[in-house]
């Protein structure tokens, strides 16, 4: 299923010119974990709760088409003993953005799908919910 995942992301970045409209850019964003909006963040938080993983270094394609596709440097803190002293790794990562809501009359994604590139911290899953997140507006 990973692998399947990675294809799909490959295959979405292909279908995009590398840039978009200035209005269309301007005004679809990605809400963070506490609901505001961003344009094209440079990073994005996954483990909300704790902070214990995010993506950094994402290079988007087709923001502000239906959905968007990143490259970037996934960070997971590998929590050895525990999570205040574990250290943080790094994972080659492939992120979509889909969906749609409105956030304060802008629009913006609702879901983030991500998927390692090689070797990930976590233990593989076949079921792609368990690789979405949900990121809601705070109004």
């Amino acid at each position: 299923m990973r692998l399947a995942i990675t294809a799909i992301f490959a295959l979405a970045s292909f279908g995009f010119s590398a840039s978009t409209t200035v209005a269309a850019t301007q005004t679809t964003g990605l809400p963070d974990c506490q609901g505001n909006l961003l344009v094209k963040p440079a990073s994005i938080t996954l483990a909300c709760g704790d902070g214990n993983f995010y993506v950094a270094n994402l290079k988007w394609t087709g923001w502000g088409e239906s959905f968007a596709a990143a490259t970037g440097t996934g960070k997971a803190n590998d929590c050895q003993p525990n999570c205040a002293a574990g250290h943080f790794h790094s994972y080659p990562m492939l992120l979509m953005v889909t969906g749609s809501q409105k956030c304060g009359g802008h629009s913006a994604y609702a879901r983030v799908v991500y998927a390692f590139i090689g070797r990930s911290p976590y233990p593989q899953s076949t079921k792609v919910e368990d690789s979405t997140q949900t990121f809601p507006c705070s109004r």
